[in-house]
């Protein structure tokens, strides 16, 4: 397989400094080595220019914090993505969470794509019901359309069809946040039906609710992890995904042979040990894009 990494180093949309070291984090992780390892021809194409957030004004008076930056840096994403060879498969390094909405929107190429969002967070605020205005929080609302106009529509006329996500590794929801997911019919597996059904099962019943689909981007917040497994990240929930738990969800998901691109976001390494996080994600990758025992 052709593999293209892309790093989107910004912290702007969260609450917490650090997440914009994540490419960095990642690359001394050896993604790209472990992933020729696996036969693949990588190419790095460096990362999307990102300003520092003390040369930038916050836009407070928008409601949200950096938009203007923010917004720049999703439509380089999305353009360089969008304007890869057919075939390719991308992964865009995070960078926090709001990275998304151009990294979607990119990997997309303007067509119908199932999105599987493997978080402790269903990021699906809008301006209106955020209580933080950090646009980490928002980049699902913003990908089927609803919040600030020009984010929600970066891909112009194309959005995510909320009954195309699936969310895995759910555990912290804002109260308002939560009618929104509601609302819109999003199919989300907390950790109660982790536990309760088991990650084959959820595995097979996301592949079977997204069937047909051209494409499937997995976006793969390092939080969705239990912090025990992966403490460098800057919004930890106790009680995520056991290491196997998220393996297992990669490997089954890679044996499907539908997945065409992949977030990884939301490393820290500020706040990690020994850049164990990310050697943990490079891990992930590696699950996702055919690595086997036997």
């Amino acid at each position: 397989m052709d593999i293209a990494v892309l790093g989107i180093p910004m912290d702007l949309g969260a609450g917490r400094r650090g997440v914009d070291m994540g490419p960095s984090a990642l690359r001394n992780a050896r993604l790209s080595r472990a992933l020729r390892n696996l036969g693949h021809v990588v190419r790095d194409l460096g990362d999307v220019p990102v300003p520092v957030a003390e040369t930038v004004d916050k836009h407070e008076e928008t409601g949200l914090i950096f938009l203007e930056t923010i917004l720049g840096a999703c439509a380089s994403a999305a353009e360089r993505l969008r304007d890869l060879p057919a075939g390719t498969f991308p992964i865009s390094l995070g960078g926090d969470h709001s990275v998304s909405v151009g990294t979607v929107v990119g990997a997309s190429r303007g067509e119908r794509t199932g999105l599987i969002w493997v978080d402790a967070h269903t990021d699906f605020n809008t301006p209106a019901s955020s209580p933080s205005g950090n646009i980490h929080g928002m980049p699902v609302a913003h990908l089927v359309g609803l919040g600030e106009e020009r984010l929600a529509h970066l891909g112009g006329d194309w959005n995510v069809r909320p009954e195309d996500i699936v969310m895995i590794g759910i555990r912290s929801v804002d109260r308002r946040e939560r009618d929104l997911v509601r609302e819109h019919g999003i199919t989300v597996y907390t950790m109660k039906e982790v536990d309760q059904l088991g990650m084959s099962r959820i595995a097979e019943e996301t592949l079977e609710r997204l069937g047909g689909l051209p494409r499937l981007h997995v976006s793969f917040d390092a939080d969705a992890l239990d912090p025990s497994i992966a403490p460098g990240v800057g919004t930890p929930v106790p009680g995520g995904l056991t290491y196997r738990e998220a393996h297992l969800l990669m490997e089954l998901l890679s044996e499907s042979g539908r997945v065409t691109s992949m977030d990884i976001v939301e490393v820290n390494p500020a706040l990690d040990t020994q850049n164990q996080t990310a050697h943990v994600m490079v891990g992930m990758a590696e699950s996702l894009l055919g690595k086997r025992i036997m």
